[in-house]
């Protein structure tokens, strides 16, 4: 049994285009907005529509991979889990933020064909790459049958 979960999925509408640093190390840091919405009944019975946002943190490969993909208006899926962090801000006031940090990110619609790179499409960008095979390796001894 787990002690403890921590998992978030998200389908919603990137906000702002992706922005990527890197850190001292070389590791990619790729940061954006996205925005889930969720119908809901006033006081007066009225449906309103509310929209949420949430600040998204992808890493590494990852970031690397989906930097070129994560614009403005895409609809995307987002698994990971929420982090909180702590800073101090420039009046040297402590301050909080929680944000999603992405595991998994895909592509759920196809990018206006002039945003779209001409070698690559979705899929292969949120499949990871076939594994490697070594010329002194032969796959066909690892078959069970």
């Amino acid at each position: 049994m787990a002690q403890s979960l921590n998992k978030i999925m998200l389908i919603g509408y990137v906000g702002r285009d992706a922005e990527v640093k890197y850190t001292n190390t070389g590791m990619a840091v790729m940061r954006f907005s996205l925005a889930t919405d969720q119908n809901q009944k006033d006081q007066n019975g009225n449906w309103q529509r509310t929209t949420t946002w949430h600040d998204i943190v992808c890493f590494d490969k990852l970031a690397e991979n989906m930097k070129d993909y994560v614009k403005k208006g895409r609809r995307v899926y987002v698994e990971g889990r929420l982090a909180k962090r702590d800073y101090m801000d420039k009046q040297n006031i402590k301050r909080f933020v929680v944000e999603v940090y992405a595991d998994n990110l895909i592509l759920l619609d196809r990018p206006p064909a002039a945003e779209e790179p001409a070698a690559e499409n979705d899929s292969q960008v949120s499949e990871p790459p076939a594994p490697e095979i070594s010329s002194d390796s032969n796959p066909e001894e690892d078959l069970p049958f």
